[in-house]
């Protein structure tokens, strides 16, 4: 059971409780996915409900994910949302069409993965426990191993040999990638609200995450208004740009808790 964290003196002053937040304006939400709308690695049937809730009330919801191409090319279609881009904004899948966008040009696709193969064999004769991850067969920009037992010194280690060979780096709750310099979820969400959602101003985008790799997202030059649910706390001092509000509860009763302040009432 997650406790419910104390907005008072001792944590950053920019994790303002939800309930002060004014979102009466919000057209599109943009959030991650797992310990974002996943509860212990599922969907619950109360999140289902509330992204229903939110799609009937005319709010689009957008999943920005650092999962696979594989897993993002079939919940897009599944899932009452308006797209996802996977693999921290490589590539995008707008809801209703059978094939992505590339958010990030790869030219050579086979020479491309066979990179990211010998930057992770790099980083394996430094680090030999780590594994890579189930679905990585399934990805297309960025390669990915599991998190595990990493520790946060270990993973500043690991971001910097990622630079050192010209690779970028990030981690989630799930999954550490290694990926092309300048590939973050910001920067593909940026690109998708240009060319997909040109009728939203940037005030009418609400930014949800959890963890890392959710980073961008908080970042108050993009985006005026994030949130985090309340799992974000595990890596607050990790985090340069904090999210401007928290939700009481974690994981994807965070999400929901938001969604109630989304709609309308009565």
């Amino acid at each position: 059971m997650y406790s419910q964290p104390n907005f008072s003196v001792g944590h950053q002053p920019s994790l303002k409780p939800l309930s002060g937040a004014s979102l009466s304006n919000i057209r599109l939400v943009a959030t991650d996915m797992d310990g974002t709308l996943t509860t212990r690695g599922k969907f619950s049937a109360t999140l289902l409900q509330a992204l229903e809730d939110v799609a009937v009330a005319g709010m689009k919801v957008l999943i920005v994910t650092g999962r696979s191409a594989g897993w993002m090319s079939g919940l897009s279609n599944l899932l009452p949302i308006v797209g996802a881009i996977a693999e921290n904004g490589g590539l995008f899948y707008p809801s209703g069409h059978d094939q992505p966008v590339s958010l990030t040009p790869i030219l050579d696709l086979e020479a491309h993965r066979q990179s990211l193969a010998v930057a992770f064999a790099e980083l394996k004769t430094k680090f030999p426990q780590i594994q890579e991850s189930a679905d990585n067969r399934f990805r297309i920009t960025d390669w990915t191993f599991d998190v595990a037992a990493l520790s946060p010194s270990e993973l500043e280690i690991l971001s910097h040999l990622c630079q050192d060979m010209g690779w970028g780096f990030t981690y989630s709750n799930v999954q550490c990638h290694i990926k092309p310099q300048g590939q973050d979820k910001a920067v593909g969400l940026l690109q998708v609200l240009r060319e997909y959602f040109p009728e939203f101003s940037p005030e009418q985008v609400l930014t949800v995450g959890d963890s890392p790799n959710d980073e961008s997202l908080f970042n108050q030059d993009y985006f005026s208004i994030s949130v985090g649910v309340a799992n974000v706390l595990k890596y607050a001092n990790q985090l340069k740009h904090q999210p401007t509000y928290m939700t009481r509860a974690a994981e994807g009763e965070g999400f929901c808790e938001l969604c109630s302040y989304l709609l309308p009432t009565g």
